[in-house]
Parts: C-alpha cells; structure tokens; sequence
C-alpha cells in the first residue's frame, strides 16, 4: 500500500473512530444533555468548550427551530443537510473539481509510474515527479486538494453526529411514525421495519455517493482518449481498498447509532451524487472553456 493509500485509509478509521467513541455530556441519569430553546450558547461556552458551542449547539437550535416550525423534525435535518452541503460546496469547488480530475487521469499517471517503474536512482525519480507535476499543472489539479476537503467536512460530521443526539426536537419528535432517537437494530427488534428501511437506503445511498465519482472520471477519461485517438485503459482505483473500509465501517456503525444519524448520513450520501454530477459539468465546461 503506497503513502497516499494509507493515509486516505488511516484518515478515514480515524473520522470514523472519532465519530462513534466521541464523548457526548450525560447527565446524573446517564442520559445525553439535551440543547433546548432555552440552552444559551454562553452556557454551552462555559460548561462544554469551544467546540460544542461553535459547532454542535447552532446545529441543535436549528433542528428545534426548523422541527417547531414545519412539525417535522425528518424535515429539520433534511433542510439542514442540504444547506450545509450547499455551504461546503460553494468553499470547495475548486477542490472537488481537483479530485474529480485526479480521478480522471489516473491513466496517464499510471502511464508515467510504469515508465519509471524498477528505477531507484535519484535522477529517475526526479524527472517522474517533475513529469507528474506538469500532468497535474496541465490539468489544473491541486494534489492537497483532497486533504482541505477533508479538513472543511470533518468538524461538520461529528459535530452533526452530537447535534441529532442532543437536538430536544429529535428526543421528543417522531419522523414516519418512528422515533430517530432509538438506533436502527432497536427499532428492528421492535418489529418496526421502517428502520430497516431507512437503514438500507442509508447504505445504497453510501454506495452510490462512493461510487459515482469513480464512474464518471472512467466516463471523462474515456472521453479524453478517444478526443485524442488514443486507446483507453480502464485505469486501477487507487482508492478502492478505502472505499470498502469506509463501507464496512458505516455498515457497523449505521446499526447502532441513533437513526437520526443514519437519516442525516442519507440525505448527505444523496447530496453528495448531486454534487458529484455538479462538480462533473462544472469541471467538463471548464476544461473546454
């Protein structure tokens, strides 16, 4: 496994491990505290720290407000996913059209390792990483553009993962007829099989999101060679070994965190096919701008 392999892998068990061992405030009953209407951010300020109050407590007041408002607290984390989304997106477009054309040529920097492949001479290496630098300054691409994603999302991600636990509006409120506080395996020991439901479109929806990217860089590489009458080489996904960790890992934790989460992780996977099918165009126009 080369470095950038196993720090995308080592990236993404740390998130995950974050996210489910993160420590959220109980009360004497063992209970999460939960942010109301009245909770006050100097209150979060001065109990929790910095980081419940910036992120975690504006992200719970608007799930109470929005699920006040709409009766809806399904409705709530829908909107709230989508603009956070929205907001990330507009701040990384040029990052995420970066990945996308990482992705799309992977052939020609195959191309370049196989020319240099069983070379271990200073010199070799050289030229191959000046080669792979002008592949990369050809097409635009920031090759940490990745790492700044990465850095924008994962604040949000736990920072949702205690909002929905601690959101009043999801403690009292109920979506479908089920309650988004109790986890997907206790629902289904329940007999309420709307979590399973909800579980499995979790996990297409995951699926989907990881995937995607993938197919449309084969799509746009594809193209690219046939534009320059080359013959296409369905390159290897170099982050393929990652993307199953990360399957894996959602599959067990998905099981056993508060449906709240699995609807959020959802809506968020569906976001994320819609960007990926933005960024695509956007970067497609621009190349041929």
């Amino acid at each position: 496994m080369n470095k950038k392999k196993l720090f995308v892998v080592l990236s993404i068990l740390l998130l995950l491990f974050v996210v489910s061992g993160c420590s959220i405030p109980t009360d004497e009953q063992g209970h999460f505290i939960q942010i109301t209407n009245e909770t006050t951010f100097q209150h979060m300020m001065d109990t929790e720290g910095f980081f419940s109050a910036i992120f975690v407590y504006p992200l719970s007041k608007l799930i109470n407000i929005i699920a006040g408002a709409t009766g809806n607290v399904g409705l709530a984390i829908l909107i709230i996913t989508v603009g956070i989304n929205a907001i990330i997106l507009v701040l990384t477009l040029k990052q995420n059209i970066s990945m996308q054309r990482m992705q799309a040529i992977q052939p020609d920097l195959e191309r370049i390792q196989r020319k240099y492949e069983g070379r271990e001479d200073q010199a070799s290496k050289m030229r191959m990483a000046q080669e792979m630098q002008n592949l990369y300054a050809k097409n635009k691409i920031n090759p940490l553009g990745s790492m700044l994603v990465m850095l924008i999302q994962f604040p949000v991600i736990i920072a949702m993962y205690h909002a929905v636990q601690r959101s009043q509006a999801v403690a009292t409120g109920t979506f479908l007829g089920i309650s988004l506080e109790l986890t997907p395996i206790e629902g289904i020991q329940n007999g309420q099989f709307t979590y399973l439901v909800l579980f499995a479109l979790m996990l297409l929806a995951q699926v989907g999101s990881m995937l995607l990217p993938q197919k449309l860089a084969q799509r746009r590489a594809k193209m690219e060679a046939e534009k320059h009458h080359r013959p296409y080489r369905k390159s290897s996904n170099p982050m393929q070994s990652s993307m199953y960790i990360m399957m894996a890992v959602v599959l067990l934790l998905g099981i056993t965190w508060p449906t709240a989460m699995s609807f959020y992780w959802m809506i968020s996977s569906c976001v994320n096919i819609i960007k990926s099918i933005i960024v695509d165009a956007i970067g497609a126009r621009n190349k041929e701008a």
